[in-house]
């Protein structure tokens, strides 16, 4: 059943939750990395970015990428120095494509006149870069980084950014994320809030639970638009 009043705007997380990361745990692996350092790469990123955030001296994303696989790799048996290494794993980020449900749920939202963005922690050159490599920018209106404001989501500011951009009342923008933190400060925000539940896990109880949940954002605009 599609929500009442139907969303003007939809606003998407982007890593994990439009991009499929696979090609980075790949590429650690080809340099020397064991699976648990690709399991808690980008988990890493996000708590060092966060603390960064909390006082209120951030720093963009691939530079806290860089740091954190500095540290992960340094004491892994390499095939290169670790300076290459760091620099061929970061490369992944302009090579990622999206998740297989993705162009269809964007172009379904684009196709019935609502507002798409994407949303990220990380630069709107490597969002650019996703889009356009996964054959989906015309399907999204605004590609917009906390760059933009200086703050990490799920800072309120960053959240306010985008409601400021889109010039909407919070109620009108659905939410759409992967990260349950994510959707809790968007639902902070006022949004409304969609989980993409791609792996069947439970929703953590401590946070705001979502509006919706889809198993993906195919299924999710289905969700919203119905048969419209």
């Amino acid at each position: 059943m599609s929500p009442e009043p139907r969303p003007t705007a939809v606003v998407l997380d982007v890593n994990e939750t439009l991009s499929d990361t696979t090609p980075l745990a790949e590429r650690l692996a080809a340099v020397g990395a064991g699976p648990h350092v690709a399991a808690r790469f980008l988990p890493s990123v996000l708590r060092d970015g966060f603390a960064r955030t909390l006082r209120a001296a951030p720093l963009p994303f691939a530079d806290v990428a860089a740091d954190v696989l500095r540290t992960d790799l340094g004491t892994a048996a390499l095939d290169r120095p670790l300076e290459e290494a760091v620099e061929f794993v970061l490369a992944a980020f302009g090579e990622l494509r999206t998740h297989p449900d993705v162009p269809a749920g964007l172009r379904r939202f684009h196709e019935h006149g609502v507002v798409t963005v994407a949303f990220t922690n990380g630069s709107a050159a490597s969002c650019e870069a996703l889009l356009t490599g996964s054959g989906v920018r015309g399907d999204v209106r605004h590609v917009l980084s906390v760059d933009d404001v200086g703050r990490w989501k799920p800072h309120a500011a960053a959240y306010g950014h985008v409601l400021d951009l889109l010039a909407r009342d919070p109620g009108e923008v659905l939410f759409v994320a992967v990260h349950p933190w994510d959707l809790d400060g968007a639902a902070a925000a006022g949004m409304r809030t969609a989980w993409l539940d791609r792996d069947g896990a439970p929703f953590p109880r401590h946070a705001t639970p979502p509006d919706l949940t889809a198993p993906g954002l195919d299924a999710l605009a289905e969700l919203v638009l119905g048969g419209r």
